[in-house]
């Protein structure tokens, strides 16, 4: 239920829009309870006189009640939906402003489907109970309400009978309720792992094309298909035993009424108008009823989505600037230093071990060595992706840890081996390293990182739509714009990891020289393979299993035969 709280908190700011639709809820039931009495006014008064002059006015009446009904209906359709919506998008804005917050961390834990599925499919159930629930639970309570006085003004010893199927409803639905909420989260995990898959499904079309694996596939989406139906019929079959059991025990209340009236009639005791609209009214008060036990179920789901929802505005950041956290008056200078840091993702399992080396602002520096020796941590550790686990890590002599997150990653760039480029033109993705530059200083960027000239060649030039990930680009021309990219945000220090080790050698030169322009007077931090790009750096940092093992020069290096010549040797078999 604190779920439910939660949910209904947001109406706060809308109390216009929810005192509008009550209005409306509340004049809707109020017509709805005329057209009974009005037919016992025909049956008791009008046909039995056989006084026809009262007959235009009892239709008028009847006519008039059901147009203002609908009126009042529409108008609270359309007060509730406005609600709704901008409750809805109050929840969603919430939940990606939420996602933009978390760490690097809560992503790698997480299918970017199963997210997706949180933001849209989540807020979509929730939606629910703006839309049938708050709308059908208060309209169905103002009905009961209004008809529950009415039936104890016709007849109270009736109205008493007609209320003997209640408790029973209530432990039923109580019942239902607890048992088909686990029921919706397993809907609701199962759904997202299914939009899970697809979105990895999607993204690797031209793997599952290149490896002609359209037959696993289709079978591992029909598992998680499988799944999704299994859970959903679950709480169908459930729903099937609950809903017609509840119609079932309201019906009986409506024979017991009949059976106690119509003695009462034929002992007369009762008018048959009586009987009639009696009947009709409990109509109305079983109607009611029964849209709460489907408001319940529907409840459940959404309930059930709202959870997921709050875990993630629940969440808190791995990684967050301190209270009081106060940028430096200057941009960076740039010089970084690693000071005996430690670093582990999961305890058992240390990635950095005791790490010190110092890297002078201006100065361009090399991390090498083998696969998990731990280099791409180290600038994730820069970048402030995570915090290190023991030791400092200082930009300018100033912990980062103290510096605001905005701060660091303005004077940090960071140049990817596999740049993600966004599904838009070229210059959309350029100027996303400087959202004012003006054309001038894009195409300037552009030219500096040797890519105007290949922008020229496309269709529309800056304006060429490049596709989801750049798929339209080769992968020397994403690098290449993503080096403009980075330009364009102009920072002092500067990473290229792997910048270089997916291309062919006249892309790579152009991406060297496109490198030389980037890191002239900033700080440069390169990861690499491909050693021979290494030997113009002013200094090559050797690490094995997390630790710094050497560092020099290149030349100083093979001299010493250590790690770096090992590997060198066995990259050029020399």
């Amino acid at each position: 239920m604190n779920a439910l709280f939660r949910i209904l908190g947001y109406l706060r700011p809308h109390r216009p829009l929810v005192l509008a639709t009550l209005s409306f809820a509340t004049l809707t039931t109020a017509f709805d309870l005329l057209p009974p009495w009005l037919m016992k006014v025909i049956i008791d008064d009008v046909i039995p006189a056989r006084d026809l002059s009262l007959l235009p006015w009892t239709m008028g009446g009847l006519v008039l009640a059901y147009g203002l009904k609908n009126i009042a209906n529409s108008l609270r359709i359309q007060w509730n939906n406005t609600l709704e919506q901008r409750v809805i998008f109050q929840i969603r804005q919430q939940v990606f402003h939420a996602l933009q917050r978390l760490s690097i961390g809560f992503y790698e834990d997480r299918s970017t489907g199963e997210l997706m599925s949180r933001i849209m499919n989540d807020t979509e159930h929730v939606e629910r109970i703006f839309i049938d629930g708050l709308e059908g639970t208060l309209t169905a309570l103002l009905t009961l309400l209004g008809i529950t006085i009415v039936l104890f003004l016709v007849n109270w010893q009736l109205a008493l009978l007609a209320l003997i199927p209640i408790p029973v409803l209530m432990v039923f639905a109580v019942r239902f309720s607890r048992r088909v909420h686990g029921y919706y989260h397993d809907i609701r995990h199962n759904t997202a792992e299914l939009s899970g898959y697809l979105h990895d499904a999607l993204s690797g079309i031209r793997e599952t094309v290149a490896f002609h694996r359209h037959d696993f596939e289709r079978e591992r989406f029909d598992a998680k298909n499988r799944e999704v139906s299994r859970s959903n019929l679950k709480a169908m079959l459930l729903w099937s035993l609950y809903s017609p059991g509840m119609i079932f025990i309201g019906a009986m209340g409506t024979v017991l009424i009949l059976w106690v009236g119509a003695t009462d009639v034929a002992q007369g005791q009762l008018k048959v108008g009586e009987l009639v609209m009696f009947v009709s009214y409990l109509a109305l008060f079983y109607v009611p009823v029964n849209q709460i036990h489907s408001v319940n179920h529907m409840l459940q789901h959404a309930l059930a989505a709202s959870e997921r929802i709050f875990e993630i505005l629940d969440a808190k950041p791995d990684v967050d600037d301190r209270p009081g956290a106060a940028a430096p008056a200057a941009r960076a200078r740039g010089r970084v230093e690693f000071r005996n840091v430690d670093f582990f993702y999961r305890p058992d399992v240390p990635v950095l071990r005791d790490v010190s080396l110092t890297i002078e602002a201006g100065e361009h520096v090399a991390l090498v060595g083998p696969s998990g020796a731990g280099k791409s941590t180290l600038i994730k550790l820069l970048m402030r992706f995570y915090d290190v686990t023991g030791g400092v890590l200082a930009v300018d002599g100033l912990d980062v840890r103290a510096l605001p997150l905005a701060f660091l990653r303005a004077n940090v760039g960071l140049v990817q081996q596999e740049p993600f480029l966004f599904n838009g033109t070229v210059r959309d993705n350029i100027v996303y390293g400087k959202l004012d530059a003006s054309h001038r200083d894009i195409e300037h960027v552009a030219r500096a990182a040797r890519a105007h000239e290949f922008i020229t060649a496309l269709p529309e030039q800056y304006d060429t739509r490049i596709g989801e990930r750049g798929v339209k680009l080769s992968v020397g021309q994403k690098q290449r714009v993503a080096i403009a990219r980075v330009l364009l945000k102009n920072p002092p220090m500067v990473i290229f990891d792997e910048a270089t080790s997916n291309i062919d050698t006249e892309t790579e030169v152009k991406i060297r020289e496109a490198v030389d322009v980037f890191g002239r007077g900033r700080t440069a931090v390169f990861i690499a393979h491909r050693l021979t790009t290494l030997e113009r750096v002013d200094r090559i940092i050797v690490l094995e299993h997390g630790r710094v093992v050497e560092e020099g020069a290149h030349a100083g290096l093979l001299a010493r035969k250590g790690l770096y010549a090992h590997l060198y040797k066995a990259q050029f078999h020399v």
